[in-house]
């Protein structure tokens, strides 16, 4: 209906990870299909403009709570620093790392699906209404993502990114009753146990996938701390969503 395509048409969807798992899924199911639909009637629009539609939709047509974030970094790609502004501006710093240092960090990452589903409106509600309370907490956060920007465009140093990974982290748990449990706090600690040097749940909280910072050499300790979750490969996407095939 936003894009006024009269039926019939067909659409089918595939996906790697399932939903509701806090990697972003629906921001990127929602501006894969707009990008389609658009080059569909025959119109190409800029990444900025697709990240506004999918927002649109999930936010205001379907009064989903949350923020911007995901559909931008879908749409967009790459490695970049959004800065989203009260009057509804986003700003896009694309991060030039060194030759060699995009390869560094991912080597340093590991993910891990918990099989933990869940609905994150409940947890984002529930922030929402802890926002002025919780302020202290979510400048703080803020600031963190001011540090790791700086901190990667000064060199990857891995005992740095994972210690401001675990400081946001601590925070996060406090801007909701749910955003985690006894469970995700136990694998949490194991991997830190285990040499890991930092991590977080992505996504709004409460299951989902864990993300860890560790030392390659230390990659097989932390599979088999975790040997009750699934790994999953996480590597570095330079382009946003685009697409692959037109009949």
């Amino acid at each position: 209906r936003l894009l006024e395509i009269e039926p019939p048409i067909y659409i089918s969807t595939v996906s790697d990870l399932p939903a509701s798992s806090g990697v972003g899924s629906s921001g990127s199911f929602a501006v894969g299909l707009l990008n389609a639909l658009y080059l569909f009637k025959g119109q190409r629009v800029s990444a900025a403009q697709l990240a506004e539609a999918a927002a649109h939709v999930e936010i205001e047509v379907l009064a989903r709570p949350g923020g911007k974030q995901d559909q931008y970094a879908a749409a967009f790609g790459g490695i970049n620093y959004f800065c989203f502004w009260p009057d509804g501006r986003v700003t896009i710093e694309p991060q030039s790392l060194a030759n060699g240092q995009i390869d560094k960090l991912f080597d340093h990452l590991m993910l891990f699906w918990t099989g933990l589903w869940r609905d994150s409106s409940s947890v984002l509600r529930e922030q929402r209404s802890n926002t002025d309370a919780q302020m202290p907490n979510l400048l703080a956060m803020r600031q963190h993502a001011q540090d790791l920007r700086d901190l990667i465009q000064a060199g990857f140093k891995q005992r740095a990114f994972g210690e401001l990974l675990d400081a946001s982290w601590q925070l996060k748990q406090n801007l909701a009753s749910n955003i985690t449990n006894d469970q995700i706090n136990c694998w949490y600690q194991r991997a830190m146990d285990a040499g890991a040097l930092g991590g977080k749940l992505c996504g709004a909280g409460a299951g989902g996938f864990l993300l860890f910072v560790v030392d390659p050499a230390g990659r097989d300790s932390l599979r088999r701390v975790l040997s009750d979750l699934t790994e999953v490969s996480v590597g570095y996407e330079a382009q946003g969503s685009r697409v692959l095939l037109v009949e």
